[in-house]
């Protein structure tokens, strides 16, 4: 094999690697995902087993964490990347730790649901608002990694805008938890069981909006981490 041929073939292979890294990551995304929707209908439907299975889950979210980690290390090792390719490896490193602590939360809000059985009808119009918080939230994380999958600096511009209603959603419920609180004492526990959760889905719409500032970062080379969203849409519309 000539010089040429073993470079183009060297380049092909590194090529299939970072590609590989990239399916892995949306595979990880696509498990947390389903982790979310299933703790979110363990909380609907007052199921313990699914519950548990969400709680067991976890474990996996954490070894595809480590696997890719592991394979990220091998590369930059190995391949020494620079620009684009070397930005592609530091997202994914960033995104894959973001999307663990999603599934941490996702396996908070499933032994929450454990503990509200057989409360619905007090907590009627809470469980409502908090199943409505999570699918807000469930679809963000789906857009943030359809953002990644794509690499479309602008849809995660419009994902981080969108985490601002999450906040606001989440800022409405626990006013009113807090109020139902001070007004009758007695529903003080379960109402703290409903606000964890509550908190816990709120922080995974922050994790979304990190996964999309790495978006930005990996297509644009520019780090909008701690800036407004008005600098954050002109970075990702930049030619």
């Amino acid at each position: 094999m000539d010089k040429m041929s073993l470079g183009q073939h060297i380049s092909q292979q590194f090529n299939a690697e970072l590609e590989d890294i990239r399916t892995r990551v949306l595979n990880m995304g696509g498990l947390v995902e389903q982790q979310l929707a299933d703790a979110l209908t363990a909380v609907v439907d007052e199921n313990v087993e699914l519950a548990e299975l969400v709680i067991n889950g976890d474990l996996r979210i954490n070894a595809m964490e480590v696997t890719i980690d592991e394979e990220c290390s091998r590369i930059l090792a190995r391949r020494q990347p620079a620009a684009g390719d070397l930005r592609l490896i530091v997202a994914v490193i960033k995104t894959i730790t973001d999307l663990e602590r999603c599934g941490d939360q996702a396996e908070r809000v499933a032994s929450i649901a454990m503990r509200l059985t057989g409360g619905r009808e007090q907590h009627r119009n809470h469980y409502e608002d908090l199943v409505h918080l999570g699918n807000h939230v469930r679809q963000l994380l789906h857009d943030a990694l359809d953002a990644f999958a794509r690499m479309d600096p602008e849809a995660a511009v419009q994902v981080a805008r969108d985490d601002i209603n999450v906040d606001k959603e989440y800022d409405a419920l626990t006013r009113q938890l807090i109020t139902y609180m001070m007004e009758d004492p007695r529903t003080i526990t379960r109402s703290l069981d409903v606000l964890w959760a509550a908190r816990a889905l709120e922080r995974i719409g922050d994790h979304a909006r990190n996964i999309c500032e790495y978006v930005i970062y990996l297509v644009k080379g520019k780090d909008v981490r701690h800036v407004s969203l008005d600098q954050m849409e002109e970075e990702a519309r930049k030619r």
